[in-house]
């Protein structure tokens, strides 16, 4: 009996997924837990695993189809290997026969017409099992399998490169046409909806980061000793200051449904993290609860599976308010779009030596620029330069991270 192999169940937020990749074809050995296919949604790659051991049979769905959540992709038959061999390759050997026999329209099962239909086989061709030579779904599932059986056979690597930019030599004039991935073309669309639908403005100010880059070198092997190789870097003071200013000013961590306004009582800060797939932002869950070493742990794990292709769904969806560090790549000034239905978000950027007035003193100092794009229908502009004003001295006095003021 044959065991439908299904995509997983997808959250509200993802209406569909497309089949990126079969790692198998039919007619393959396949055990139980092992990687079949995988679904690329707007936001993560999902991996279907195998059920039950067996064979893969007819896949119902090709790569680059678009699938629903626990929609059938294809079916695992039992068998082996082996004994599937003769059952893939039964279509075409018998292809032959209806014509010396001069059968231009053998006796069929309606249910067998209808699938051979469906996939473009020529009823005629395939070489009924059923009593008096009868065509049964089961023969047109198996001529389906053999016929999709090359094109499934493709490695499952190929179509990786072409999703990267080419790389020309010198004096080429060629052009290389390559489809979008799922992921680059949600961010886009996102991006262009989020400037359409908001009123979108961005504040800027600068932090003296001097006293927190003091603090880190001072503890920064101790704190990796004391918390088992977590290293502490400069995002993990960000999301602690952010989250301090989100509760004194609730407008930026809330959210706007409709009509109403949404408070949210917690802070889920999303944090952007590139991969090869494009920009990810999975989420730190009630991050105002948790210490430094969660936080850079959390991050750490993050970055991690970003680059493995790891990241769950769950990790991936949801978020009060995001960090982005542009900085990280050379950044010293952007505009960060807003992450809808987010009200706000912080952007980092990269730290330089430069000269300041301190006391009438002119004395070179850490600097880094920091941005706040916010959505103005729910935040007012006061609102949003005293929240980043409150950010920066928090990260220019750290003790007020621990006194709480």
């Amino acid at each position: 009996m044959a065991i439908e192999i299904k995509a997983p169940t997808f959250p509200e937020s993802v209406a569909d997924g497309t089949v990126a990749t079969w790692h198998k074809k039919p007619g393959d050995a396949v055990k139980r837990d092992e990687l079949i296919v995988d679904i690329e949604t707007d936001k993560v790659v999902l991996e279907v695993l195998a059920t039950a051991d067996g064979v893969l049979g007819a896949i119902v769905k090709n790569e680059g189809d678009t699938v629903l959540s626990d929609e059938v992709l294809g079916s695992i038959g039992e068998g082996s290997a082996a004994a599937a061999a003769p059952a893939a390759a039964a279509a075409p050997a018998a292809a032959a026969a209806p014509a010396e026999a001069g059968e231009d329209d053998p006796v069929a099962a309606p249910a067998a017409r209808k699938l051979a239909e469906e996939n473009g086989i020529n009823i005629a061709s395939v070489a009924g099992t059923g009593k008096g030579g009868r065509v049964t779904k089961e023969d047109v599932v198996a001529a389906v399998a053999a016929k999709k059986a090359a094109p499934a056979a493709a490695p499952a690597k190929a179509a990786a490169p072409a999703a990267a930019a080419p790389v020309f030599a010198a004096g080429d004039r060629i052009e290389k046409r390559v489809p979008m991935t799922r992921v680059r073309a949600t961010v886009a669309k996102r991006l262009v909806e989020a400037q359409s639908n908001m009123a979108m403005l961005t504040t800027f100010n600068e932090v003296d980061m001097t006293e927190v880059m003091a603090l880190r070198s001072k503890y920064k092997d101790l704190f990796e000793k004391s918390h088992n190789g977590v290293r502490l870097g400069f995002m993990s003071f960000f999301v602690k200051a952010a989250t301090e200013a989100l509760k004194r000013f609730p407008a930026v961590n809330a959210s706007i449904d409709g009509a109403d306004i949404v408070y949210h009582g917690y802070a889920d800060v999303g944090v952007a993290v590139s991969s090869d797939r494009g920009l990810v932002v999975p989420v730190l869950r009630n991050a105002e609860l948790m210490s430094l070493a969660e936080i850079e742990g959390g991050i750490a794990t993050f970055g991690k599976k970003a680059r493995d292709g790891k990241l769950s769904m769950d990790e991936m969806t949801g978020g009060t308010f995001t960090i982005t560090n542009g900085g990280t790549f050379g950044s010293m000034m952007s505009t960060p779009i807003v992450n809808p239905p987010q009200a706000a978000i912080l952007g980092m950027h990269n730290i330089l030596q430069r000269p300041m007035a301190i006391n009438g003193q002119v004395v070179i100092r850490p600097m880094m620029y920091l941005a706040l794009s916010y959505d103005h229908r729910l935040i007012d502009g006061k609102e949003a330069v005293t929240f980043l004003v409150t950010i920066k001295n928090l990260l220019e006095d750290p003790a007020r991270l621990l006194l709480d003021i």
